[in-house]
């Protein structure tokens, strides 16, 4: 690079001393090894370490740092717990992140009008712990719930088990306070389900922090339900796994949640987790979780045993004992951490595809697979079509993360070719960005940059996640690989 073609270096001082005036020394990141834990979200394929990280604790100083960014025209990103599988939270070069792991207060339990209020660092089973001594729980399950957290749900309508008859994160958010890119606090939404005017709530809810950061986030609660029965049915067939779940959903029932899982999958799971409920001679495994009242699901139980033996299930085996209900799911909440004992590194996609197109679908990722050379395990939320499919490879083979990115762009066109979508609830972000023309055309995209811009007029919420720039994927890919850490020596 010319010296003349080099950018001028901020000078980084007098706005670590702006931030520290707000949050204190202790709650700015600044030395270079520090800013290292930073670097990645959970699609660890791409890094670029921030300039700066800050820790607020308080809505006021979430907005106190978001304005320093505006008056100095520094580009900022919003990080929770870092755990997101798209690079939603994936620093830009010479930005600041903001991380909001701090604010991890429970601000308001109103069981009465079900409902809670929280800070967006609360852990997503932290909701479920602090209601469910009075009978409680909260919904959205993805299952990293033990570590992800409520904001970073909202960023991204984070979905999990219990989505199919449930809903995603979206369907359990009744209001937000907002901190805007220029600083300025809004309220939207409220304490009731339904209110006036536009939904900026649901516009909020999976915009990837483009528009603001959430600072407090009501929540709606629902009560335990009476009954919960959990089935475990194999098959030799993974096509009489999903004519399965059609005939399941076709027949009225709609489970709490219905996941799927390969026979590659299933023997991962076995072997790191050991739940020894897994036959590994399976080709697929059925979890269908079924709830309500007592008469309702011992009915429906029967109902889906005889539909899964119809459709060709081995054996059908039920368990309505808490311990066992969660040993069964214990293994498939571990399916993506089971997936690191096959393979040095896998790459982990997220697409939709209607219910009815299950089997059509898994027999074109084998093809891919073996066009590829890469075993792929699948993991999914059967119910509602919402693919993960897990690309194992090596990052040392050189060339391998590339032709893995190049595999599950496949699949992700394969999924809106067959009229699904491009994401279930992991988002966009980096990753997926470049796709999003195979799904909207460039009318549709222009209007959805119309409206990040009504928001977030400089651009500097979160630049270069969400939309096609540049073009291609491999472009974007290669501009996040490439780019080094150009900013001022700090110390």
């Amino acid at each position: 690079m010319l010296a003349q073609d080099r950018k001028p270096q901020r000078d980084w001082q007098p706005i670590i001393k702006a931030f520290e005036k707000i949050v204190g020394k202790d709650g700015v990141v600044r030395r270079k090894e520090e800013l290292l834990t930073y670097e990645c979200d959970g699609l660890t394929s791409y890094r670029q370490r921030p300039a700066i990280v800050v820790l607020p604790r308080t809505t006021e100083q979430v907005a106190e740092a978001v304005k320093i960014c505006d008056r100095h025209d520094v580009p900022w990103v919003a990080r929770g717990a870092g755990t997101g599988l798209s690079g939603g939270a994936l620093p830009i070069e010479n930005c600041v992140l903001i991380v909001t792991a701090l604010m991890r207060k429970v601000l308001k339990v109103d069981l009465e009008n079900q409902l809670v209020v929280v800070q967006p660092g609360v852990i997503n089973n932290w909701v479920t712990q602090t209601v469910s001594g009075a009978g409680f729980y909260y919904a959205p399950d993805p299952s990293s719930q033990i570590i992800c957290s409520i904001g970073g749900n909202v960023a991204e309508n984070s979905g999990g088990v219990h989505c199919l008859k449930y809903g995603v994160t979206t369907n359990h958010v009744l209001g937000l306070k907002l901190v805007l890119p220029d600083g300025s606090i809004v309220d939207v939404g409220g304490e009731i389900p339904e209110m006036p005017g536009y939904d900026l709530t649901g516009l909020f809810v999976g915009s990837e922090g483009t528009l603001g950061i959430a600072t407090e986030i009501t929540l709606r609660i629902l009560k335990a339900p009476e009954a919960v029965c959990v089935l475990l049915a194999d098959f030799t067939r993974i096509e009489d796994a999903g004519a399965a779940v059609s005939a399941i959903t076709g027949a009225g029932i709609v489970p709490a949640g219905m996941e799927m899982m390969d026979n590659l999958s299933i023997n991962a799971v076995e072997d790191v987790v050991g739940t020894g409920c897994y036959p590994r001679d399976a080709t697929a495994i059925l979890l269908i979780e079924i709830d309500g009242l007592q008469a309702e699901v011992e009915a429906n139980q029967a109902r889906v045993v005889e539909i899964c033996k119809a459709n060709g299930a081995r054996h059908v085996t039920a368990e309505i004992e808490a311990e066992k209900r969660l040993k069964l799911w214990k293994g498939r909440k571990a399916a993506f951490a089971a997936a690191g004992h096959l393979s040095p590194d896998y790459y982990v996609q997220d697409g939709v595809i209607p219910r009815t197109q299950l089997a059509f679908i898994l027999k074109e990722i084998e093809d891919l697979s073996q066009k590829y050379g890469y075993r792929v395990a699948n993991v999914f939320h059967a119910g509602d079509g919402n693919l993960h499919p897990l690309v194992l490879y090596d990052n040392a083979v050189p060339g391998a993360l590339e032709e893995v990115e190049e595999l599950a762009g496949e699949i992700l066109k394969l999924c809106v070719k067959v009229g699904g979508s491009l994401t279930g609830e992991h988002g966009i972000g980096a990753d997926k960005k470049c796709y999003m023309s195979e799904m909207f055309s460039e009318k549709d995209l222009e209007t959805m940059q119309w409206i990040r811009e009504v928001f977030n007029p400089k651009g500097l919420a979160n630049p270069e996640k969400l939309f096609p720039t540049p073009r291609t994927c491999g472009e974007a890919a290669n501009a996040f690989k490439t780019k080094q850490f150009e900013g001022a020596e700090l110390f």
